[in-house]
């Protein structure tokens, strides 16, 4: 029997992937079948896992979402006539779905085993490392810088400049931090990588560490990813013994090592200074800048922090070259971005696109519309944070400066979709009470205003009378701005973004008529 391939990703195991595997296995062995059964990551086409693929002369063809009950006619259908199977897929990757994507991150998705070094290898990786010891710091910098990458964490900041920035600082003593503390709500992008793929996360820290000359580096990890942990960890362990890791990386001559920490759970610690101070074993607290990290970060030392996606794209980068790279994308949003659906949607999942695809195509053509069947009502983009965008601007390109003239951000990606039934002035509540709870508590307009933002929509759908309704409106919108531009760090400075395109959008759900609203 050709051999099969089912995913080892935590989602596909949290709906039964681990229960078909078993099955798989003794169906097998009480049919005296050859069975070799290989756990992969996952393709990021949730709504069809658990997802059993299968080698065939054409490529793998696929069938899902499989349970332990189906497993028997499934090895029926494979000694016959696969197609022949209701759950058969098909070729795999001429699923719509993913044959429109352009997978340069996620290119080993489903594909290859995640701790396998010869696996990894055989689909290009350690290629970009090879290359960037050959070119030097100086031109590995240069490619970084000219390749147009940008932090994949929100704030897009050019990831070039920060090379060059800790490159030409002078210090004893460097640092690597890579923030994989996503907690967005609808991401789930860095944890498939990490648990997927995750050589090719230590390969884009060694080619960063070589470059600007730092020796250590650390993957912060949110607790609530222990198998990302797991599976990080052990494969630092195998690049460490295979040279990839250590006193001579990669045969450079140079030296780098990292190790993972694990978070306590607070959203505040995706903000890269209060992860510095959980680094440090200090409570997690936004530091003022300047000085920004790149010159005095961790410990003090010029620190080079990206998340997960960012240093992801490294390799490739210096693997294909900063203008292959540049081939992808529109205006100043270069390469590609995966995009990662959930909330009330027919088809969640993982979708790498180049910037420039609409909302619209993501939802609709890739989500499927709502999972309940109902009109959609909007989509919050960019985490808890995010606008919730109304379909009447979902032809809006995905993009970083297209997003942010009609006041909302892309963010790290995720896209939570939501039908009519939503009520948005409770949602508008919700990113309130949420920044009052994880405010790091530095700064007054996070730590008071949040609170008084509560208070205030409390009062707003309370008042008895117009009059009330358009006095806490007025209040609502000073104290938008007063986040919006008062605050220390994002968590405050954007709490106005889910809030103000709730109360502008969908007026209604505050008792408003929409010139109430808008005024």
């Amino acid at each position: 029997m050709p051999t099969l391939y089912l995913p080892c990703d935590s989602l596909a195991r949290a709906v039964g992937a681990d229960e078909v595997s078993t099955a798989l296995i003794t169906q097998a062995k009480e049919r005296n079948l050859p069975l070799e059964l290989q756990r992969t990551s996952s393709r990021g086409l949730y709504w069809l896992e658990p997802l059993l693929e299968m080698d065939t002369p054409q490529g793998r063809i696929g069938f899902g979402p499989l349970t332990a009950a189906d497993v028997l006619s499934v090895l029926d259908a494979l000694e016959g006539e696969p197609s022949a199977h209701p759950l058969a897929l098909g070729l795999v990757e001429e699923l719509p779905y993913l044959k429109t994507q352009q997978r340069l991150l996620f290119a080993r998705a489903g594909i290859t085993r995640p701790l396998s070094l010869d696996d990894y290898r055989a689909h290009g990786g350690f290629e970009g490392l090879t290359r960037a010891i050959a070119l030097g710091g100086e031109q590995t910098a240069t490619a970084v810088f000219d390749s147009g990458l940008r932090g994949r964490g929100g704030a897009a900041f050019p990831a070039g400049i920060k090379w060059r920035t800790v490159r030409a600082t002078e210090a004893a003593q460097k640092y690597i931090v890579c923030n994989a503390d996503e907690g967005d709500s609808g991401t789930f992008a860095d944890r498939m990588l990490m648990e997927g793929d995750p050589f090719l996360l230590i390969e884009g820290m060694a080619i960063a560490g070589i470059t600007v000359g730092a020796t250590f580096g650390y993957i912060y990890v949110r607790s609530e990813y222990p198998d990302a942990v797991a599976t990080l960890r052990a494969a630092l362990n195998i690049a460490r013994d295979a040279g990839y890791l250590g006193a001579n990386v990669g045969g450079s001559g140079q030296a780098f090592d990292m190790e993972v920490r694990v978070g306590a759970g607070a959203y505040i610690c995706g903000e890269e200074t209060a992860l510095l101070d959980s680094l440090e074993g200090k409570r997690g607290i936004v530091r003022a800048k300047p000085p920004i990290p790149a010159l005095k970060g961790l410990f003090g030392q010029p620190t080079l922090v990206h998340n997960v996606l960012t240093l992801a794209s490294v390799p490739l980068i210096l693997a294909k070259g900063a203008q292959f790279y540049r081939d992808y994308g529109m205006g100043r949003s270069l390469g590609t971005m995966p995009f990662q659906l959930a909330g009330n949607v027919r088809q969640g999942g993982l979708v790498e696109r180049a910037f420039g695809l609409t909302l619209r195509e993501l939802v609709e053509d890739y989500g499927g519309g709502t999972a309940s069947g109902r009109p959609l009502k909007a989509a919050q983009v960019g985490g808890p944070l995010g606008a919730w965008v109304p379909p009447s601007q979902f032809d809006t390109p995905l993009d970083y400066e297209a997003f942010a003239a009609t006041g909302a951000m892309l963010g790290h990606g995720g896209v939570v979709v939501a039908d009519d039934t939503l009520d948005m002035a409770h949602m508008a509540r919700f990113a309130m009470e949420f920044c009052a709870e994880e405010s790091c508590g530095k700064c007054t307009p996070c730590r008071i205003g949040s609170t008084r933002g509560v208070e205030v929509i409390d009062r707003l759908l309370a008042a008895p009378d117009q009059n009330g309704r358009d006095e806490q409106v007025i209040i609502l919108k000073d104290l938008c701005d007063t986040l919006q531009y008062g605050s220390l760090c994002a968590l405050g400075g954007m709490v106005s973004f889910p809030v103000a395109s709730a109360l502008k959008h969908f007026p209604a759900d505050f008792g408003l008529q929409p010139s109430e609203a808008e005024q």
